[in-house]
């Protein structure tokens, strides 16, 4: 083999390393700027708080029925306010909505054995 082959055969694997490495790295800024339009549309979508849940929202949490707003129905805080909100309001939400389904499950559970005629249990009458 003369020795100029072996010029061209180091010149062509220089060049397929660089076409290689080439082809890499347009790869990777196609990826990078992709990363970078979606990490600015979610910092578009994030930036704007939601409101803050007013006194309405609160005191609705520990209503038993739900009778705190029109129709019936509870005022909730939006989606993501536990992460803005203080521990001591998260602790007090949860265990008024924890006592509101307890209640509930009475009345319901009084109810069904009224209307089957089956004697009420003590602790279902002495609490109401």
């Amino acid at each position: 083999m003369p020795w100029w082959s072996w010029i061209l055969i180091w010149i062509a694997l220089v060049a397929v390393s660089l076409l290689f490495y080439g082809v890499l790295g347009v790869r990777l800024f196609r990826q990078f700027t992709t990363t970078l339009s979606e990490l600015s549309e979610a910092a578009d979508r994030f930036s704007h708080l939601p409101a803050p849940a007013g006194p309405d929202a609160m005191s609705a949490t520990g209503d038993a029925g739900g009778a705190g707003a029109p129709g019936g129905t509870a005022l909730r805080p939006a989606p993501g306010d536990a992460v803005f909100a203080s521990p001591a309001r998260m602790r007090h939400d949860y265990h008024a909505s924890k006592f509101s389904r307890q209640e509930a499950r009475r009345l319901r559970r009084m109810q069904r054995k009224k209307d089957r005629g089956q004697p009420q249990a003590l602790r279902d009458i002495e609490v109401g």
